[in-house]
């Protein structure tokens, strides 16, 4: 007999409920950050007002997965230029002597792990609502606006959604991940009142979903969905020029939309719960590769001094500048994706259905309707180095036979980037990395890389399965 929907959720409820020992201990941690970020920041002449915000002053957070948001309102004689820098040193002070780590929003934030929680110093402006300076400000407000909304009975719902789209992978509002925040996640199980309700609706979406809470744009839809773009947008409650769904890709909409009506068509744990992933070993990782018949190319580099944030939007925009090099010159294009342990290594992988192409390519010229176009097409082509056949009439137009310039594709890779691949649409950062790091490595040659990297395997590993951890095998 399997699992009931109200077995599973209150299954899952149970586990990801903090216990008031953990909530003391946590609520205790919380204090004492908030005092020290105050007294820092009093050492350093600003007149700071201190707080903890996010789930733990909501009380969404999942037990054993807590994360402290601090945040800093300075008064806004502060200067935007001395903003970030300010504010980030009084951070460090207030968590001297642990692990810190820069993270970047609109402006840095410093991230420490204290008492291995993860703690989030975050500096906004005191503003009052709608005067914005930086996108931090408005955090405060939605803590104000949330706590009064959310009763016990709809925390445990948030919770739910929050692990059930953590196990898909869907949550998080990162570059990284372009997924759903935990703020997204409560206003969603708010509007539609449990975590159930959020997953039946979500399984029927079909198109742009516009969701406006305190009806700003009631009786004026279509002029909502003109000003946000986005496949999903709910319009902030606290600032209804704002989209709160803005950073959720549509790869990562739709995979909540086929794992909602999984989940509700064959219930498991395993959605909030996935399996780790198992490596395969060096021989089976050859042998899967080999099973494919295509070639795999990863694209190795060193480290790209960038906070991740900064890091992710440099990968995302080079991975899809060298997609669209490899469709003009040829290279059918499987899949491609990147991957980074945001420290020193960096991957491109482009799967291609063949590594090396036929010398000859035919070119359809103009329509010979067309005569100026005619006469170009055939000063161009006619007697030139790169023709092989032709100009030739066919089907009404001009074709030719002509050379390609590139059949192998590692060659156009290590041409096209030994410079940093600017040219080509690689972004700044990662340019000035490439030259000096550049593998180019095919299918089993990246048997001693995945074998030196535990957490590059498992994500190998996964791409060559293919399928997301929840989908069950038959």
């Amino acid at each position: 007999m399997g699992l009931t929907l109200k077995e599973v959720c209150a299954d899952v409820l149970k586990r990801v409920t903090p216990s008031s020992e953990e909530r003391k201990r946590i609520l205790e941690l919380t204090d004492r950050l908030v005092n020290k970020v105050a007294a820092a920041a009093k050492e350093a002449g600003i007149d700071a007002k201190v707080r903890v915000e996010g789930s733990v002053a909501k009380d969404t957070w999942l037990s054993e997965e807590p994360d402290i948001d601090i945040f800093m309102r300075v008064p806004t004689t502060l200067p935007r230029e001395s903003f970030g820098t300010t504010c980030l040193e009084i951070a460090r002070k207030a968590t001297e002597g642990f692990k810190q780590i820069e993270r970047f929003a609109e402006h840095p934030y410093l991230e420490s792990i204290v008492d291995e929680v993860r703690v989030n110093v975050v500096p906004c402006y005191q503003v009052k609502r709608g005067g914005w300076i930086s996108a931090t400000d408005r955090t405060p407000f939605h803590t104000d606006y949330m706590k009064p909304l959310l009763d016990e009975t709809i925390r445990g719902e948030v919770r739910l959604l929050k692990k059930f789209m953590k196990g898909i992978g869907v949550y998080g509002a990162e570059i990284k991940i372009g997924g759903f925040s935990g703020y997204l996640c409560e206003l969603l199980a708010l509007n539609y009142g449990s975590f159930i309700e959020v997953l039946k609706t979500v399984a029927d979406w079909k198109e742009k979903r516009i969701i406006d809470y305190e009806e700003y744009y009631k009786g004026r839809e279509k002029e909502a969905g003109r000003i946000f773009e986005g496949p999903l947008v709910f319009v902030d409650p606290v600032d209804k020029g704002r989209n709160v769904a803005a950073a959720v890709r549509k790869e990562r909409l739709d995979e909540l939309v086929v794992a909602a009506r999984a989940f509700l068509q064959s219930l498991s744990l395993r959605f909030f719960y996935p399996k780790d992933v198992k490596a395969l070993n060096a021989k089976g990782l050859v042998s899967a590769i080999k099973t494919r018949g295509s070639t795999i190319v990863f694209v190795k580099f060193g480290a790209v001094k960038a906070v991740s944030d900064v890091l992710w939007g440099q990968l995302y925009k080079s991975q899809r500048s060298l997609h669209k090099m490899l469709q003009q010159h040829d290279f059918n294009v499987v899949r491609d994706v990147a991957w980074s342990d945001e420290e020193n290594l960096n991957l491109f992988i482009f799967e291609v259905e063949q590594r090396f192409l036929p010398l000859m390519k035919k070119h359809l010229g103009p329509p010979i309707r067309k005569r100026a176009e005619c006469k170009r097409f055939l000063q161009k082509h006619v007697g030139a180095s790169r023709t092989i056949s032709g100009p030739y009439v066919e089907a009404g137009r001009w074709m030719v036979e002509i050379k390609r310039k590139y059949t192998d594709v590692v060659k156009l890779f290590t041409e096209k980037l030994k410079d940093g691949g600017r040219r080509v649409g690689v972004a700044y950062l990662i340019s000035q990395t490439i030259p000096s790091s550049l593998e180019v490595l095919v299918n089993e040659e990246v048997v001693r890389l995945y074998s030196s990297n535990p957490e590059f395997a498992k994500f190998l590993t996964e791409y060559l399965e293919g399928k997301p951890r929840w989908l069950k095998r038959k």
